[in-house]
């Protein structure tokens, strides 16, 4: 009954919060979204908050990067969270291949109140964890088999040391939220998008593992992420 609750306030606070938004083509949003990943990983990078100074010394050794900008966050007892982003990994000469699409979306209760627009760059540090990621839609944390940790400019605070995580979370924002920690998170992959970009049907895994595809729609925020 309690999942039920966070998911059906979850629901709700999204379509709430985009009834007022102008309605864009596939097309359209899937090239804001790279654009907006653009920007987010190039405001992380060159923030002068001391957390991004980790986020800086570890991004040489990601193998993976998932980004999430302007993610949604909001709620009173029980909170939501959501967007849509953009799943990338390094090639086998090491350098960053093309986007997947997909949607993050979170639901948690506890002491919690406010509202937040927050960008997340999640680092990956091995080809093991990314594939785990891609054929696990919908599980996060333990149910990938893999280690968390979270960073946060005054968002989310690690709580422990995070040596040795699969995966680590940067995240800044602007609002105010506090308290509460996940009991549901799903990574879903949006075919839509995808299939939009490519333009044709293609899976996350085809992008990601296989390099079949391309867009030059991706160009510029593969040259931001290679010259790191």
């Amino acid at each position: 009954m309690r999942a039920r609750f966070v998911t059906l306030t979850l629901l709700a606070f999204f379509v709430t919060g985009c009834a007022s938004v102008q309605p864009m083509s596939a097309d359209q949003r899937a090239a804001q979204i790279i654009r907006s990943a653009q920007v987010a990983f190039e405001n992380l990078k060159t923030s002068s908050d001391v957390v991004m100074d980790d986020f800086r010394a570890l991004l040489p050794k990601a193998q993976g990067m998932v980004i999430f900008p302007g993610l949604l966050k909001g709620g009173f007892i029980v909170g939501a969270e959501g967007g849509n982003g953009v799943l990338l990994a390094k090639d086998a000469s090491g350098n960053w291949g093309q986007p997947a699409f997909y949607f993050l979306a979170s639901g948690s209760i506890g002491l919690q109140i406010g509202a937040q627009a927050t960008d997340v760059v999640m680092l990956v540090f091995s080809q093991k964890a990314i594939a785990s990621i891609i054929a696990h839609q919908g599980k996060m944390g333990a149910d990938l088999g893999l280690t968390f940790g979270t960073l946060g400019a005054g968002v989310e605070a690690s709580t422990t040391t995070n040596i040795g995580a699969d995966i680590m979370a940067f995240s800044q924002g602007i609002g105010a939220y506090a308290g509460g920690s996940f009991e549901a998170a799903a990574l879903i992959k949006r075919n839509d998008l995808n299939e939009v970009f490519y333009g044709r049907p293609v899976t996350p895994e085809e992008i990601v593992l296989q390099g079949q595809v391309q867009s030059p729609a991706a160009d510029a925020l593969r040259a931001s992420l290679n010259a790191q």
